[in-house]
């Protein structure tokens, strides 16, 4: 077993000859780190799967580095629809998980840690000591392509359920890699146009989910994006990978680049990525020269072969190859995990439940339901071992004189479609409840590929339309990357939000249709009514070369705060079979300071008669901020199982960070605002309970000054007045009250101070004297 301590890890790279520690640093091939053998080095197996194992044995254990590889590589992160065709060579079966966009609506901790875990024992049976996930880029727009992959709009949901899917993964040996970092968050020209992002957004949002992940879970590594960031490849960003990752938040794992994503090896490396995958030749050569150029200093590169060793070493130690993974578990937790985030968005007069003792007839309508669409398309793409049929599911439910039929409906264009509704509509007036499934168009989406449009697949929204004026209950079924628009949401009587629901989601609709499961998913990306409404839309997806987030902080339900928008579903937004009490909120503090954490506790119970959960949140709501802040922010969630007529108390812990903002002047986290409104709420828009927590804010340094600072940043500084004074009547012998006159006269220009001082005193005073006066007031704030 290669376990080597840290002083044989430097005695290792000392002894490697500079074309091996090339190596070491360009993987070999698409999926393995090299070894060298005269040192007695192995190599380390990795995969892609955020969500399900994608072991490629013609890829992994043959070994193949040709064109044909590059072929195969380009063809999978390139293949558009649901994955079911195109798989990267020969894949072995594995579970295909929920994705990440129904994931995150579990709002499920301990559900994200044991899917990490079978996770591990399947890639443990494989061999696999690196599983490439989980993916949590911020869900800015859902129009991205692999906007399917990642866990929410908020970086609170997407750094704890990351966090849990690290910690299973890890704690049963195998690595994860926590990706894209950072702002990956569009596949037009992913890997060349710039993701432009103020500094603020950058620390409140897109990279608050890695920092929240990376504190509670150390990952092994973290894999650099393939898009620049503000002009400069994600790879190759220091201030990213060095002054960020490592130096602030102290992360100290390997960094390693998405899937051929760095331009200038030398650049990547002197940033900090130190694992360049797959192995390029090219990359290679030009690595050498840039050595031999003397453009990286050798501790660089002894620095990153020896994090590429320690990373080896913990992979090596934790192999446990005699784990043989339970696949029948793993597709009764893929059907849990299912069940527990599939979203019930509308309800009306209980359409759901259905009651299968009180069913004549239920017509099931679509191609979806026959073969669903369990998962998006690209390199996360799973070959499952086995897929649950939801019309099967359903029709498993049938008891006597119950009879349930289905009819296909293509999510592609079809010559006949007029014909086809018009059959379907008459088949459906027969029926005691309709339900449809409907999807995107298959080619319309995936790792690659952004959407252009929130539009259903061909004549799904016709078949909806048409079947909502049968007169029967109508049940949709959506099966989506991201949100849709719903022109006929007020025309149906039910729709589930299933989102992609792996290879156990046809059980677990049909459990929530029967009864059988509680809904208990909730939002975890707003639903715009149209496209139009979504944040950043104006300037997507950029022009030149360059994407601006030009909604800055206001991602998501932010800004139909910020904007009093009402989306189709908000934030949070999830029904039930019951229905839940917010009954009381404590506080233990008074008021918050600058050292002060508080704990609040929420009271809560199932009013209804049906046993269920409720996912409650925690929003944090600043009053008269010192900047322009979010009008309410998440900050915690629990998710809480309750019997009926059950009340529990959740206590959540709120730290400093939480009623903070990034002040870019100050560089800083800043406590500032004259209290916070702590909200218990079931959504974003739906507030259930409130306290108001006073706020002692920290105090502000004044802004620095020059000759050339407007006059009412001068006089806004506290003792600018008392130094100009005393030196006017020690330089123009001149009296206090005179002194304090003459500047009394400056007030209310906007020109410089010293230029409107000058009006008055002409040359008597000379600028480089006023400059000394504010730069002795700069310097003792800044020695404060």
């Amino acid at each position: 077993m290669f376990q080597p301590s840290e002083d044989e890890i430097q005695s290792l790279v000392a002894q490697m000859t500079m074309a091996e520690k090339v190596d070491l640093l360009s993987g070999r091939g698409l999926w393995k780190t090299a070894s060298i053998e005269r040192l007695g080095i192995p190599s380390i197996v990795m995969t892609d799967g955020a969500y399900g194992v994608r072991y490629s044995t013609t890829q992994i254990d043959a070994g193949d580095n040709d064109e044909d590889s590059l072929r195969a590589f380009l063809e999978l992160v390139g293949q558009q629809g649901d994955g079911s065709d195109g798989m990267f060579g020969a894949t072995r079966p594995a579970t295909c998980f929920p994705n990440g966009n129904l994931l995150g609506c579990s709002w499920d901790i301990d559900l994200a840690y044991r899917m990490g875990a079978a996770l591990a024992a399947e890639c443990q049976d494989f061999d696999v000591h690196l599983l490439l996930g989980p993916g949590i880029n911020i869900r800015r727009t859902p129009l991205a392509g692999r906007a399917y992959e990642y866990y929410s709009e908020d970086p609170v949901i997407s750094g704890d359920i990351a966090a849990a899917v690290i910690s299973g993964l890890q704690d049963h040996g195998v690595g994860a890699s926590l990706k894209h970092f950072a702002c990956n968050n569009s596949e037009i020209e992913r890997t060349t146009t710039s993701s432009d992002v103020d500094e603020r957004a950058l620390r409140e949002i897109y990279l608050a989910g890695f920092e929240r992940a990376i504190e509670k879970s150390a990952p092994w590594t973290v894999m650099s994006a393939y898009n620049p960031l503000n002009g400069i490849q994600a790879a190759e960003h220091h201030w990213l990978l060095r002054t960020v990752l490592r130096e602030e938040w102290g992360y100290d794992g390997l960094v390693v680049s998405d899937w051929h994503a760095i331009k200038d090896r030398g650049a990547a490396l002197n940033a900090g990525t130190e694992l360049d995958m797959p192995e390029s030749q090219p990359r290679k050569a030009r690595l050498h020269a840039t050595i031999d150029a003397g453009d990286v200093a050798p501790e660089i590169i002894d620095a990153a072969c020896a994090q590429v060793l320690a990373f080896v070493r913990k992979c090596k130690m934790h192999e446990r190859r005699d784990t043989a993974a339970d696949l029948d578990a793993h597709h009764a937790l893929s059907r849990e995990m299912a069940a527990e985030s599939i979203v019930l968005l509308r309800n009306e007069d209980k359409a759901l439940p259905l009651d299968a003792g009180c069913l004549c007839e239920l017509l099931v309508v679509g191609d979806g339901a026959v073969t669903p669409v369990i998962q998006g398309s690209g390199s996360a793409t799973t070959n499952p071992y086995r897929v649950d049929s939801p019309f099967v599911q359903i029709a498993a439910r049938a008891k006597d004189g119950f009879k349930v039929r289905h009819l296909p409906f293509s999510a592609t264009a079809q010559v006949d479609t007029a014909a086809s509704i018009k059959a379907i509509v008459e088949a459906a007036s027969h029926a005691d409840v309709i339900v449809v499934f409907a999807e995107n168009e298959k080619s319309r989406h995936g790792e690659g590929n952004d959407r252009d449009t929130l539009k259903l697949a061909a004549s799904h929204d016709a078949l909806i339309t048409a079947l909502a004026g049968v007169g029967r209950k109508l049940v949709v079924v959506l099966s989506m990357p991201d949100t849709v628009e719903m022109p006929w949401i007020a025309d149906v009587d039910a729709v589930l939000a299933s989102f992609y629901a792996g290879q156990g989601g046809g059980e677990a609709l049909a459990r929530i249709m029967f009864g059988e499961q509680n809904p208990c998913g909730k939002l975890s990306a707003s639903m715009p009514a149209r496209m139009q409404d979504i944040p950043g839309w104006h300037t997507y997806p950029g022009e030149h070369g360059r994407h601006v987030y030009s909604e800055s902080i206001f991602v998501g339900y932010r800004f139909y705060d910020l904007k009093a928008i009402a989306p189709a579903f908000p934030f949070g937004h999830g029904l039930s079979y019951t229905t839940f009490a917010y009954e009381a909120i404590d506080l233990d503090q008074r008021e918050i300071g600058t050292d002060a954490h508080c704990t609040v506790r929420v009271t809560v119970r199932n009013s209804g008669s049906v046993a269920g959960k409720e996912v409650v949140q925690l929003y944090v709501r600043p009053v008269a901020p010192g900047l322009k802040r979010p009008i309410r922010e998440l900050k915690s969630f629990a998710k809480v199982d309750l019997q009926p007529g059950e009340a529990k108390t959740v206590s959540f812990m709120l730290t400093q960070r939480d009623f903070r903002y990034f002040d870019t002047s100050r560089s800083a986290w800043v406590l500032d605002a004259e209290a916070f409104v702590i909200e218990a709420a079931a959504s974003s828009r739906d507030i259930r309970l409130s306290a108001t927590l006073p706020c002692r804010p920290e105090a502000v340094p004044p802004p620095v000054i020059t000759p050339n600072s407007p006059t009412a940043v001068v006089f806004a500084h506290p003792k600018a007045v008392a130094a100009l004074v005393h030196f006017f009547v020690a330089t123009l012998s001149i009296s206090s009250a005179e002194a304090t006159s003459l500047l009394a006269k400056t007030k209310g220009s906007f020109l410089g101070f010293y230029d409107t001082l000058s009006w008055y005193v002409g040359d008597s005073l000379k600028e480089s004297d006023i400059a000394d006066v504010f730069a002795q007031l700069n310097d003792d704030y800044s020695r404060a």
